[in-house]
């Protein structure tokens, strides 16, 4: 059969080892739940796992929409952005997509997810000379752990590369000026919680500043206590014990839909 540009694939779960089958299941729900949170932009952006035990990853078809990705349907591509094994399908991976995630994967061994967005409240921060400010909480928990990274153009200059590392350091997220966000971390959950408390701190700031009211931010010695609270090692993985609800939601959200469960 010529699958062609449709969106339903069959199983792979027999014919790959029961850990990659489990990074499948859980890279398409991330998919599927930047999707509910309203985080996509139309079929653009890439979420990346690296596969257990190998240094290769998996990635989207570029051409199928975040709520209609599938285990099945993820492309394996080694750092270099080679196609090792992919559906039967039309469609192929954006090269962008490897240019960033391929990189970060490339350079932080303690990295095994990296997720980018292009939406609004990031991109809208993205191109304030202020970066994001830790006017809430929330946003606090960046506060001296984010990096910024100037925009070159469209992500696709193998030699920008290497200042993409250098621009994210020793952090587990990024704010690309001009262009958009990016979390990562040692496993999906934790990449997927980064994004979505950085998503909402560019939404808070965005509505803060749109009141047109003087903005609070608590003195110094209160964001880095707050923010290092938040980082690794310091207390529990944040993302591990929200993931099952988050896959609950998803579940729930599963019977009611047309398209294929992410577990396919």
């Amino acid at each position: 059969m010529d699958y062609g540009h449709c969106t339903d694939f069959p199983s792979v779960r027999d014919h790959v080892s029961p850990d990659e089958w489990q990074a499948r299941v859980d890279l398409a729900a991330c998919y599927r739940l930047v999707d509910h949170f309203g985080m996509t932009d139309l079929i653009y952006n890439h979420i990346t796992v690296r596969v257990p035990g190998s240094e290769y990853l998996l990635i989207n078809l570029y051409g199928l929409l975040y709520r209609e990705i599938t285990a099945s349907s993820l492309v394996k591509i080694d750092l270099d952005g080679n196609i090792i094994d992919k559906p039967d399908s039309d469609y192929g991976i954006n090269q962008a997509g490897y240019v960033i995630h391929g990189a970060i994967h490339r350079a932080r061994a303690d990295v095994a997810c990296v997720i980018h967005t292009h939406t609004r409240a990031g991109m809208a921060v993205s191109s304030m000379t202020c970066g994001l400010l830790p006017l809430n909480q929330t946003a606090m928990r960046f506060h001296g752990h984010i990096g910024y990274h100037d925009y070159e153009g469209p992500a696709i200059n193998l030699d920008e590369r290497v200042r993409l590392v250098a621009s994210l350091g020793p952090h587990d997220a990024l704010i690309l000026r001009s262009h958009g966000l990016l979390t990562c971390g040692p496993d999906i959950p934790q990449a997927f919680n980064t994004m979505y408390q950085l998503e909402m701190s560019c939404r808070a700031q965005v509505d803060a500043m749109a009141a047109r009211t003087e903005l609070l931010i608590p003195p110094e010695e209160v964001l880095a206590r707050t923010a290092h609270l938040y980082q690794r090692g310091t207390r529990r993985p944040f993302g591990v014990l929200e993931w099952p609800a988050m896959l609950r939601l998803l579940d729930a959200e599963s019977r009611n839909s047309p398209f294929p469960p992410h577990t396919h």
